[in-house]
């Protein structure tokens, strides 16, 4: 111990370990103040869209005099919320959907509608502390590495160096430490005022900063590996720089491809075009060759399908969005076990890259990864599913429609 701290000392005297240090400390806090903003500007989007489809179902409701009419002009907000730790890592809300203003309609047609993002900012990347930890930390700490023992080679006194410390030829080893462990203190400072700010669970958190501890020790021993070698800094910076690059990007990239080649999955807009050109074409069927569609699916409404010689009513067309979204099921089903499958296929690809392992597990706690993104979409499938059982009971069933009726319209709240 009294080695290591005789180390940070020394550490703490160099120009280039300070200002790396600075730098890290400066990153950090900034992709967690990223973090933060982003998450409550999401709180407020949603604080705004509940107050404003409250105003609207207020509004909207009063003046309508049927279920069918109801189910049209009522829209309904389904969200899925920032959890404690969402300023951790953003992850799939920076691409996908967390929220969508949905309608008895066809929910296909719905519920892949998504904000434009802006491409710029995509492309330049999205830094919050999964991003800095899994891609900029290990820069960081090649950086203060590379040229470690190299140096004492260079000036000749490697020897002299290991002959006059009481640690030996281990000296570089608690160097090496030394300047990691400072490297971690800046980055973990930042994160713990952040945790205290966001009053998010200590315990995740502190479990947060041991999975940055690990990767930090992968880190160090590749460094160690490499430097310690009888090598040029140059040449030792050469190595690591690579080594940086094929685990954060050539091992993803190539893994990503070879999943996406190995797991096909039906593309969003086919299953937009079967769900609209089903919902068209039966405008143009009779009404019974819908129902008898709807009913071999809901067989409780059987007998209560007929259609008036008027030639519409709610029921026949509300029918024919179900069958719309019935008829493009299977291709939902297997775009949903295709992404599953996808991310379990990743999950194996990340064992041979310690950068995607440690973003993919920083998603997990933030619940910002794909497996969240699909139960958000499950509770939004089980809502519509909860609309359409309401309002059928008032076209199908023996529900009468009235004002009081609808004050038991449901209400979506978020899953957990």
């Amino acid at each position: 111990m009294a080695d290591l701290v005789r180390e940070i000392r020394f550490c703490l005297n160099e120009n280039v370990v300070r200002w790396t240090l600075l730098i890290a400390f400066v990153l950090s806090g900034l992709s967690l103040l990223n973090g933060m903003l982003a998450v409550e500007h999401q709180h407020s989007q949603l604080e705004v869209l509940k107050a404003e489809t409250e105003a609207d179902q207020a509004y909207v409701m009063p003046s309508q005099g049927d279920p069918g009419s109801a189910a049209y002009y009522i829209f309904h907000l389904t969200y899925d919320p920032p959890s404690e730790f969402t300023f951790v890592a953003l992850g799939s809300r920076y691409e996908l959907p967390w929220k969508h203003r949905i309608r008895m309609l066809a929910l296909e047609g719905q519920i892949y509608e998504n904000d434009p993002g802006n491409p710029e900012l995509s492309y330049l990347g999205k830094l919050d502390f999964a991003y800095l930890i899994s891609i900029v930390l290990p820069l960081l700490l090649i950086g203060l590495l590379f040229d470690l023992d190299a140096r004492e080679r260079r000036e000749s006194r490697l020897e002299l160096l290991y002959a006059t410390s009481m640690s030996g030829e281990r000296v570089l080893f608690y160097r090496a430490c030394a300047r990691a462990l400072l490297l971690f203190v800046a980055v973990a400072v930042p994160f713990l005022i952040a945790l205290l700010y966001a009053n998010a669970p200590l315990g995740a958190g502190l479990s947060i900063l041991v999975a940055v501890v690990l990767y930090m020790l992968f880190w160090l021993a590749v460094c160690r590996f490499v430097t310690s070698r009888k090598i040029a800094s140059v040449s030792a910076a050469a190595i690591l720089f690579g080594l940086w690059l094929l685990f954060t990007t050539l091992v993803p990239v190539l893994g990503k491809f070879s999943v996406e080649r190995m797991v096909s999955v039906p593309d969003g807009g086919d299953i937009l075009l079967t769900q609209r050109e089903t919902v068209n074409d039966a405008w143009d069927l009779p009404p019974e060759a819908t129902m008898d569609r709807f009913v071999a699916e809901h067989p409780e409404w059987e007998g209560r399908t007929a259609v008036g010689a008027e030639g519409f009513e709610w029921k026949w067309y509300y029918a024919f969005q179900q069958v719309g979204d019935q008829e493009a099921s299977p291709l939902t089903k297997a775009l949903y076990a295709g992404i599953e499958d996808r991310d379990r296929q990743m999950g194996l690809v990340a064992l041979f890259s310690p950068p995607l392992l440690i973003e993919r597990w920083l998603t997990h706690t933030a619940q910002t990864d794909v497996t969240q993104h699909l139960h958000y979409m499950d509770c939004v499938r089980n809502f519509h599913s909860s609309l359409r059982h309401f309002h059928y009971e008032m076209m199908f069933g023996d529900e009468v429609f009235s004002q009081e009726k609808m004050k038991q319209l449901p209400q979506f709240e978020a899953c957990q």
